[in-house]
């Protein structure tokens, strides 16, 4: 008979050790880490027309390459970021956090280094890791090898939902800056390194090109969450797979257009060696990574100033990038990227 080739007994005290990470106080959480399912208790009061706001997320191919040079706590890091992003864009707060970490070969330190790095995430950012799935499938992945997914559970109330319906004619449109590739494009930051090895000999300040590519994806939630009123901040767009322009689109009304001006892009020096070593055309850089920008507000003249304020305040430098005008839900570009 084959030998079974899952650790049945490493599996039981990690999920124990994971239990013990994840464990809360909150009181919204009604039963213990390591239970089939979570009890999540939103009968606090506070709601009045709850709407539940849901994302699943994973961090693609940079998971890939943060296995190969052991950055597992920064790509977690990435997933959980992106995935709160996607929810605060509705103007919600993010409640639950559940992961799923499927491995070729269950490594008890590398699991628990990776959702210790989650569970500090969802601490910055007030929500509570709850729980997930670990499995581990020899055969189906090679031993060194991770596939990481991750859901969220966000609230927002019925009449503070922003999705950008209340966007108008005159509006401007804020950019705020990455903290670098943040989680897409990978694939092409892949070939470049392949076809262009000598790139790995690259620095950035402090940093190896390998440090400066698997820096976390920034989250926006504390810089914004004081702002989210629809009468404040008419539309959000997270700008990830697809760029500026297939991600601010997805907010617009069918009967206007979002001019944004490249001049004002404030390009990051990652992109501008990834551009040059690749030779990457201006277009494909715009569709592929965010190129410095990784969250467009949709604001009120009136308000632009003390949003921009507010926001710098907690360290995100934050500008006019464009407008919007009359037009059929599209996002034109005006002006030339300033490499």
């Amino acid at each position: 008979m084959a030998q079974y080739e899952v650790n049945i007994d490493a599996a039981n005290v990690t999920k124990q050790e994971m239990a013990g990470i994840m464990k809360t106080e909150n009181p919204h959480i009604l039963n213990r880490a390591g239970s089939f399912s979570a009890l999540y208790d939103i009968s606090d009061g506070k709601w009045k027309t709850p709407v539940l706001v849901l994302k699943t997320e994973e961090p693609g191919s940079k998971q890939y390459i943060a296995a190969q040079y052991n950055h597992l706590e920064s790509v977690c890091k990435d997933m959980i970021n992106h995935l709160i992003n996607d929810c605060i864009v509705m103007g919600a707060t993010p409640l639950s956090i559940q992961d799923a970490i499927i491995c070729g070969k269950l490594e008890q330190s590398a699991i628990n280094r990776m959702v210790r790095a989650m569970k500090e995430v969802c601490d910055e950012n007030g929500c509570i890791l709850t729980g997930g799935e670990t499995s581990e499938q020899p055969g189906i992945l090679d031993p060194d090898k991770y596939i990481l997914t991750s859901s969220i559970v966000g609230i927002v109330e019925r009449d503070r939902i922003i999705d950008g319906s209340k966007i108008c004619e005159g509006d401007l449109v804020l950019g705020l800056q990455s903290s670098g590739i943040h989680t897409n494009g990978y694939t092409l930051v892949r070939t470049i390194m392949k076809e262009h090895p000598e790139i790995l000999e690259e620095r950035f300040d402090r940093n190896s090109f390998v440090e400066e590519i698997l820096i976390p994806h920034r989250c926006y939630y504390n810089a914004l969450k004081e702002l989210f009123d629809p009468n404040i901040i008419h539309g959000m767009a997270h700008i990830t797979g697809g760029g500026i322009r297939e991600n601010l689109n997805r907010i617009l009304p069918s009967d206007l257009d979002a001019v944004i001006d490249l001049r004002q892009y404030e390009i990051l020096p990652i992109f501008k060696l990834l551009r040059k070593v690749g030779n990457i055309s201006d277009e494909e850089m715009l569709r592929v990574f965010n190129l410095g920008i990784g969250m467009v507000l949709v604001v009120k003249p009136s308000q632009e100033q003390n949003i921009r304020t507010h926001v710098e305040r907690h360290g995100i430098p934050c500008k006019i990038i464009g407008h919007v005008q009359k037009g059929s839900q599209k996002v034109r570009t005006e002006g030339s990227l300033q490499w």
